[in-house]
């Protein structure tokens, strides 16, 4: 087998395909990439045995055949050659030879016949968006995943499709976060996935900020991702999470609208002299106004006082300021609504007149 190929033409779809490949793996195959040749494609593949990406790349000169290739050591050449640099690799015995201009490296390739591929199961349902909508629905959600919670589910974002809509939820437990776009096809029947952290991570780093369609395939086992020259693969987290329209507070009767700027800048400088360990600030309602205040164990303390459009009764209320920033962070836009019940219940946060993106993030005690 032999292939020549552009550094450029390289580069990107392999720095996505090794990101995926660990680099500590109890399988020596599991850190190497598959290269295949097909005519004038070649496709690069990686894989953890938990999520796949395949990339096709234009080649120029080339023989059919497969081989193997160190993932890490492959990347770091390619990004070490000069631009413009033509790289033609070639399979020799149990070696692979790269040569680029006057530089020329062997590597250890190991069988083809040992590299793992993920199945591919029957799809029960087929969705087509644009990836500009889809990364966004990641992005507002993933911050609100667990982290190696037992509650294994809680560790992976859900993907609701129901009708026209399609839903995406996290929550750890202290906060979640809801955000959905709408379909152009209806889908024949409610179904929930749960995709797990690192699938999450790699969809959000391949989706482009773009109009162009993503389309996405969901079985009982598998969600795959399919762009012009990318397909995801990820394996599912099988398991019942929970009932997320409990969370949502049924009804409020206070709402407290802010510049989402000056809110995010004033809650950032309180946190310096919050508890390092809750990280806990205190909100207090007033009159056409917000006070912000936290303090530590070394008695120190922070005030802010920002202006707001409220006309309700007084409220004091603690929330973690991390989750607060974190939230009002991820609205595009320039006013916030904090919609609150009393000082024991939830408060949920949006942008002014939408329904989503929406975070709710439980009080805790001062």
């Amino acid at each position: 087998m032999q292939i020549t190929l552009q550094r450029e033409t390289i580069l990107k779809p392999l720095s996505y395909v090794a990101g995926v490949v660990e680099k500590r793996q109890t399988l020596p195959i599991l850190s190497f990439v598959l290269l295949r040749q097909e005519g004038d494609t070649a496709t690069l593949t990686g894989t953890d045995l938990e999520v796949e990406i395949i990339a096709k790349v234009k080649s120029e000169r080339s023989e059919n055949g497969d081989l193997t290739l160190p993932a890490r050591k492959l990347l770091d050449i390619c990004r070490a050659l000069p631009e413009g640099a033509t790289v033609d690799i070639r399979k020799d015995g149990d070696k692979a030879i790269i040569k680029s201009g006057k530089s020329r490296f062997t590597l250890v390739s190991l069988p083809v016949a040992d590299f793992p591929n993920l199945q591919a199961p029957q799809w029960d349902h087929t969705l087509a968006l644009s990836q500009k909508i889809l990364k966004n629905l990641v992005l507002q959600t993933q911050f609100c995943m667990a982290q190696q919670d037992v509650r294994y589910f809680l560790n992976g974002l859900l993907f609701e499709m129901n009708g026209n809509k399609l839903r995406v939820v996290a929550t750890d437990g202290h906060r979640m976060a809801v955000s959905e776009a709408d379909l152009e096809k209806t889908q024949p029947a409610t179904k929930q996935v749960i995709v797990p952290r690192k699938g999450v991570h790699e969809i959000a780093r391949l989706l482009e900020e773009s109009d162009e369609e993503v389309e996405v395939l969901v079985s009982n086992n598998h969600l795959r991702t399919r762009t012009g020259n990318f397909t995801l693969t990820t394996k599912l987290i099988d398991g019942k999470y929970p009932d997320y329209a409990r969370v949502v507070p049924p009804t409020q009767n206070k709402a407290i609208q802010l510049s989402r700027d000056t809110l995010r800048e004033a809650l950032g400088r309180a946190a310096i002299l919050s508890n390092e360990k809750y990280r806990g600030v205190r909100l207090t309602l007033i009159k056409n106004g917000l006070k912000i205040s936290a303090h530590n164990p070394e008695q120190e303390e922070a005030q802010e006082e920002v202006t707001a459009d409220y006309d309700g009764d007084m409220l004091e209320i603690g929330f973690n300021v991390g989750y607060m920033i974190e939230a009002i962070g991820a609205l595009q836009s320039q006013k916030v609504v904090i919609g609150l019940t009393d000082a024991n219940s939830s408060c949920t946060i949006t942008a002014p007149d939408t329904k989503t993106p929406l975070y709710v993030i439980m009080p805790m005690r001062l």
